[in-house]
């Protein structure tokens, strides 16, 4: 008797349309991440601990909306699917919210503030309702757990170039007009238009499965959120992603400040962004291929540890322009690239021991929970680079005083490094094996063909 569960695998066709929903988000992303603190700064010139206060403000929202709008996925059934429907209806909203976050239209402090938080609050709510259905999809079109991780590949293969080009357009953009905060106007305009196409085209080419479009959800919100809190594999894993990706999330917000700053490369900055994210492109089937190989989570924690080395090495180099940036940012490119495939395909896998235990289908709550942690960890990065800056006496657009220099080459090498190290150990001993999860796939099988083989009673 074959004990091995059976294959699931997915057609090209599926795999390609899937990833091209990431790429208007993975631009926005990037252009976020990398620019929106210094679009507040430097092109606004709103102070920045004010900007990152009223952006902490804007994640408490995410408290709520992430795993409630995860639970309220998992309920929905329409003639468009659980989660399809979403990306849908949900694609013209989110294109406007872009636009909006890219706009200051007042120099009052009060009004900016509350404009700040309230247009990230609004941006946050329709990116969250598009897209947290649209990644539990990775949990929901294949049971495979290699398969799960070709999908991610794939989906990673074109939002990366994608996000590069968020980090090396965004700037050439802006520069093409005379005031940066026109610039960044029509940067919101130009991303929302091209996230909510790739939205709409992803959800044209692929159809959700059936049996998880009909699969019990939890009708508690609460009790599905409890039940996700409770999976200890997926507490495990998001301590660890919270722990990795605040360190992310210190690199990419400071990458343009130290490049300018530090390095005085500000000419080079999308030369040396750009350089780091081709080579986490070009390494992502490496990765693959490693996480075939071994478990995902030693997988996951060998790529950190190259990229954490890679991140030491900012702190020690030279206030003056120094070719050895692109030394480390192609080190840090391959290390980095595991961060962009195996998280993703790890959530999945702890909702299959979910449905094993309860019956219940509960991806949605699962991503949405995900994206809080996410969410949260970049929140309070962004708050903490405003707080860090104007503590450290940041001045835009000016030679920064060595104090000042000190900051950002401590948050952007050491600190991030150091969070990274620490996370390690929990990677490498990630409780979810590929054995492990083969036994969970054997069950999960069990359960569908006993449901499929009770339809036609129940239909009767």
């Amino acid at each position: 008797m074959n004990n091995e569960p059976q294959s699931d695998k997915l057609p090209k066709k599926t795999k390609i349309f899937y990833g091209i929903g990431d790429l208007g988000n993975a631009v926005v992303n990037s252009a976020i991440q990398f620019f929106l603190m210094k679009f507040y700064t430097d092109g606004a010139l709103i102070l920045p601990a004010l900007a990152g206060n009223a952006l902490l403000i804007g994640k408490f929202w995410d408290a709520i909306n992430d795993p409630l709008f995860g639970w309220f996925t998992d309920r929905t059934k329409s003639r468009f699917g659980k989660r399809r429907v979403f990306m849908i209806f949900g694609a013209i909203p989110l294109a406007i919210a872009i636009a909006l976050l890219w706009f200051v239209p007042t120099a009052d402090r009060v009004w900016t503030f509350v404009w700040i938080a309230a247009t990230f609050i609004l941006f946050d709510t329709v990116w969250t309702l598009t897209n947290v259905p649209y990644y539990a999809l990775t949990s929901e079109l294949t049971d495979d757990y290699d398969e799960r991780s070709s999908l991610t590949t794939y989906r990673m293969v074109m939002a990366v170039p994608a996000y590069l080009l968020g980090a090396a357009v965004t700037p050439a953009i802006v520069g093409l007009f005379a005031l940066q905060r026109t610039g960044y106007a029509f940067i919101g305009i130009l991303y929302g238009i091209l996230a909510a196409t790739a939205l709409l085209i992803s959800a044209a080419g692929f159809r959700e499965r059936q049996t998880n479009v009909d699969a019990k959800s939890e009708p508690n919100p609460f009790k599905s959120m409890g039940a996700a809190l409770r999976n200890k594999p997926f507490l495990w894993l998001c301590v660890t992603y919270f722990v990795v990706n605040i360190s992310f999330a210190f690199i990419k917000i400071l990458m343009a400040y130290y490049i300018e700053y530090q390095l005085l490369m500000k000419a080079e900055t999308t030369l040396v962004m750009g350089l780091m994210l081709i080579c986490v492109t070009i390494s992502l089937p490496f990765w693959q291929w490693v996480g075939r190989k071994m478990d995902k989570g030693p997988a996951y924690g060998l790529g950190m540890l190259v990229g954490g080395a890679a991140v030491v090495l900012t702190f020690f180099l030279p206030h003056q322009s120094t070719a050895l940036i692109y030394l480390v940012s192609v080190l840090a490119g391959f290390g980095f690239s595991a961060q962009w495939i195996f998280p993703w395909a790890m959530v999945a896998d702890v909702a299959d021991f979910d449905r094993v235990e309860s019956g219940k289908q509960r991806s949605g709550m699962y991503y949405g929970v995900w994206g809080l942690a996410t969410k949260i960890s970049e929140a309070l990065a962004l708050a903490a680079v405003g707080w860090i800056l104007t503590g450290f006496g940041y001045v835009p657009n000016v030679e920064q005083t060595p104090h000042a220099l000190l900051g950002i080459r401590l948050f952007f090498g050491l600190v991030p490094a150091g969070c990274i190290f620490v996370a390690l150990p929990l990677l490498f001993k990630y409780p979810i094996t590929r054995k492990s999860h083969a036994e969970v796939r054997r069950r999960l099988e069990a359960i569908d063909k006993a449901a499929a083989d009770d339809e036609p009673t129940r239909t009767l």
